[in-house]
């Protein structure tokens, strides 16, 4: 290779270093920038373990399962659970919130959610630990965050006052987790297969960090639960089925 071609190769994979170098600078500090965006001021002392919210009651015990149906066959099948046990997260102590999920019989996802009532009302969401499963095996961790680790933050899982129009954070962790919650009406009616609900309140779930994942969610103070997911991509619903209180 001659000399003058040598040098221009060279300087080539410099300027490519260095091109690189300001692209991973960029979004490194486009990420750092969006963090800082937002910063919820949380003080331990205003939170407790005792979820009363009227649409999203979480008293120790408590068990709801959701099915989603297809020609009559049950395609999906979600149990949770209200565990006796506590997580701590700075200083939060937070209620554990067991959610399984099963698609054709087998379980895909198992989910540790950490959840604690502020004095206003508001239940807020600290976190997760997902367990992934693919044909029984565990696959990953996907999803999970904790509040106060690695830049990932609390955010508002249910408002106990409904404002139509309001749109908040339920998570924030940058790239990772950043599902939004838009209140779209409230004084609605909903039928499923477990009854006719009134009061209910609905929401509009989203995440700019996928396209279609999108849904409609109603919570109705009969039974303080989600009583109805619609996922607006494939038109499916995800029903309440049962709901047990201690």
């Amino acid at each position: 290779m001659k000399t003058k071609t040598k040098i221009f190769f060279g300087l080539f994979f410099v300027l490519l270093l260095v091109a690189g170098g300001a692209v991973f600078f960029y979004f490194d500090n486009s990420k750092r920038s969006r963090a800082a965006e937002y910063s919820p001021q949380i003080n331990a002392s205003d939170f407790s373990t005792n979820i009363t919210n009227k649409y999203f009651a979480l008293p120790v015990g408590k068990k709801m399962t959701y099915e989603t149906t297809n020609q009559g066959r049950v395609t999906e099948r979600i149990e949770i659970e209200i565990l006796q046990e506590t997580k701590r997260i700075e200083g939060v102590e937070t209620v554990i919130y067991l959610d399984k999920e099963y698609k054709n019989g087998q379980l895909v996802e198992e989910t540790r959610d950490y959840l604690a009532q502020h004095s206003n009302g508001d239940v807020w969401y600290f976190g997760e630990d997902v367990n992934n499963y693919w044909n029984g095996i565990l696959l990953n961790h996907s999803g999970s965050f904790i509040h106060g680790q690695d830049g990932a933050k609390a955010g508002i899982w249910m408002k106990a006052e409904q404002r139509v129009g309001d749109s908040y954070r339920q998570e924030f962790y940058v790239g990772n987790a950043e599902d939004m919650r838009d209140t779209v009406a409230t004084g609605q009616t909903v039928t499923t297969k477990s009854g006719t609900y009134t009061d209910c309140v609905k929401v509009y779930d989203w995440t700019p960090l996928e396209k279609n994942a999108r849904e409609h969610k109603y919570y109705c103070p009969q039974v303080s639960s989600l009583v109805l997911t619609e996922d607006l991509e494939t038109g499916s619903r995800s029903e309440l089925v049962n709901v047990a209180a201690p």
